[in-house]
């Protein structure tokens, strides 16, 4: 396996593995609960995470992302 492909694991941790750790209401960011709040950045944070491996993967070479 790549190493870039690892980075594939960080969004998983971050929707699972830390989800107990952010299960709480208080403090509220940007008007949302913290868990509603951690959800959503982990969202966003994934679909950078898959356009990275994506645009680095020496596996694909013949990308239309260029």
């Amino acid at each position: 396996m790549n190493a870039i492909k690892l980075l594939l694991f960080v969004p998983f941790i971050g929707f699972l593995g830390l989800l107990p750790f952010a299960n709480k209401v208080e403090p509220y960011i940007m008007g949302m609960p913290f868990l509603l709040f951690w959800v959503a950045f982990w969202m966003v944070m994934a679909s950078v995470i898959l356009m990275i491996v994506y645009k680095f993967d020496p596996d694909n070479e013949g990308s239309d992302l260029d």
